[in-house]
C-alpha cells in the first residue's frame, strides 16, 4: 500500500481509497480528494508538513497526517 504522503514533488498518482472515519474522511472528500482522481505533488514544507498538491485544477495543502490516510498508485 502506497499513500500520498510516499509520493515524491512533481509526481501524478490516482486515489484508490480513503481511510479514516467520520469527519476526518468527511474534511477529506470535501476537499475534493475522491476516489479515482489524480493527484499532482507540487512541493513539500521544508519541514515536511505540510504538502501542497494540484487536484481538480487548483492547488491544496494537506497535512502529513491526512496524506497518509489517502491509498494512492
Amino acid at each position: 500500500m502506497k499513500t500520498l504522503k510516499q509520493v515524491k514533488v512533481g509526481e501524478t498518482c490516482r486515489v484508490v481509497k480513503l481511510h479514516g472515519e467520520g469527519a476526518v474522511k468527511r474534511r477529506i472528500m470535501d476537499m475534493g480528494i475522491t476516489k479515482g482522481v489524480e493527484v499532482h505533488i507540487r512541493k513539500v514544507a521544508p519541514l515536511g508538513d505540510p504538502i501542497e498538491v494540484t487536484v481538480r485544477g487548483y492547488e491544496l495543502s494537506i497535512r502529513k497526517t491526512d496524506a497518509d490516510m489517502i491509498e494512492v498508485e
